[in-house]
């Protein structure tokens, strides 16, 4: 992996605005200085649009060996439910060495796609019989090195999950691997903090699955083990859900939430699809982040999170791309704004007023991805980590193109164009290339054809 002193950009996004030709220098994973209207010279890195690094809040990697393998249709209708039961079946043939090939491979994809932290939202914990490994964190440490040998930050989440649905019902032995006690959480998360120590920026959180898999008194308790860091749990993605929620304890998930948990600025709700308009200005309110994955939920029919109404309530949002079908930023953001356009049958729906639509979905996602991960919002300024994306200008898409509206231009004209990725000040993608791709594909095709023939 290269590492870069200085870098020349045309254009450059600096708290929040465009600047021309900025000229930054690097020194220990960091920005050293950053200099506006500034001469490149002749050992800059050259670039045309230069971005911070965006946070991608919810991630499940095994999930990435099954994208495209669940788009045949049986023989009665198809849903987020007989999506899951592929998803299962999936999960339990794969053994560390195909997660850590697998997990490489998509975090190799998110860095050329311009995503330069994942939040691993990390529930495939245990040996294929559901016994946990003589190292109990054996699948979180694959998910680690996965990390450490590709250079994308992680923020681990751990997810507790015990039971099947709502009240506290048994778990099915699908749902083995999954499976752990309070208990057993407890040491799961002591061992994970070891591993993230040993990562440069990483960051631990916790993740009671959903409130089908935690009781209430589960909750509390898997709340309180990390304080201070990240609270990610799924919520509504399926009417089902909370029709299911609404029979246990008479109210719909969100709303049970607000008011049985302490929601505020740790905790991210991943999904929070099926909201009514109350929810939804009262999540805002709590200062929450909603855990948006657009291409996923499109995937998997979810329905369409009330954008609008969220975002002129000033709720947080982020980005993530949970089950991996794809793993690109531009991707995501196209796809929440589309939604939404759909949705409300209008243009622009995520933007300020007078204001570039692309800037405000990308200046969003990166604050509130960065809440979400208990990290500081990602930034191009003296200081700040050296997490940047760079791309490529002299394509057909930015012809012409006025600054104020590059990042329009690149999340709906263009086919991604991304050029280069640092991270902590090392340049992990060049040309478009993340330096281990060769070595890190060949280990992922060689799992793939294993698990197709387990």
């Amino acid at each position: 992996m290269t590492s870069g002193t200085s870098i020349h950009a045309r254009v450059a996004l600096l708290s929040g605005r465009f600047a021309e030709d900025v000229r930054l220098t690097l020194a220990g994973g960091r920005i050293a200085s950053v200099e506006v209207n500034a001469t490149a010279r002749g050992d800059d890195d050259r670039v045309g649009l230069l971005l911070p690094g965006m946070p991608n809040l919810h991630s499940h990697a095994f999930q990435r060996g099954m994208a495209g393998l669940a788009e045949v249709r049986g023989s009665s209708d198809d849903s987020f439910w007989t999506w899951r039961d592929t998803m299962y079946r999936f999960a339990l043939a794969m053994t560390p060495e195909h997660l850590e090939a697998i997990a490489a491979q998509l975090y190799v994809e998110m860095l050329e796609h311009g995503f330069t932290r994942v939040g691993e939202f990390h529930y495939l914990h245990h040996d294929q019989d559901g016994r946990p490994y003589a190292n109990i964190a054996e699948m979180a440490e694959r998910i680690c090195a996965a990390a450490g040998e590709t250079g994308l930050r992680l923020s681990l989440l751990p997810t507790f999950y015990a039971h099947s649905t709502f009240g506290g019902t048994a778990p099915t032995p699908s749902q083995r691997r999954f499976v752990n006690n309070l208990d057993s959480y407890a040491r799961l998360l002591d061992a994970c903090r070891g591993y993230c120590a040993g990562l440069d920026g990483a960051t631990l959180g916790v993740a009671p699955h959903s409130l089908r898999a935690v009781t209430p008194a589960e909750l509390s308790v898997v709340a309180a083990l990390e304080p201070g860091g990240p609270v990610h749990i799924h919520v509504a993605e399926q009417l089902r859900e909370v029709d299911d929620c609404l029979a246990w304890s008479g109210k719909r998930p969100v709303a049970w939430l607000l008011d049985n948990a302490e929601i505020d600025r740790r905790w991210c709700l991943i999904h929070a699809t099926h909201m009514t308009e109350t929810e939804t200005t009262q999540l805002a309110a709590r200062n929450a982040t909603a855990g948006l994955c657009p291409v996923t939920e499109a995937n998997l029919g979810d329905g369409l999170f009330d954008g609008r109404r969220f975002h002129s309530a000033g709720g947080r949002f982020g980005v993530g791309t949970d089950s991996n079908i794809r793993a690109s930023v531009a991707d995501e953001l196209r796809q929440f704004e589309y939604s939404q356009r759909l949705r409300d049958r209008a243009r622009n729906v995520i933007s300020t007023m007078n204001g570039s639509t692309g800037q405000t979905l990308y200046v969003g996602a990166l604050k509130g991805g960065a809440c979400a991960l208990g990290t500081s919002a990602p930034e191009i300024a003296a200081g700040a980590a050296a997490d940047l994306v760079a791309i490529n200008l002299d394509q057909p898409a930015f012809a012409a193109v006025p600054n104020s509206q590059v990042l329009d231009a690149w999340i709906f004209g263009s086919h991604g164009n991304i050029d280069s990725v640092w991270v902590g000040g090392r340049k992990l993608v060049e040309h478009g290339r993340h330096v281990k791709r060769d070595e890190v594909r060949r280990r992922f095709t060689r799992a793939m054809l294993e698990l197709a023939a387990a």
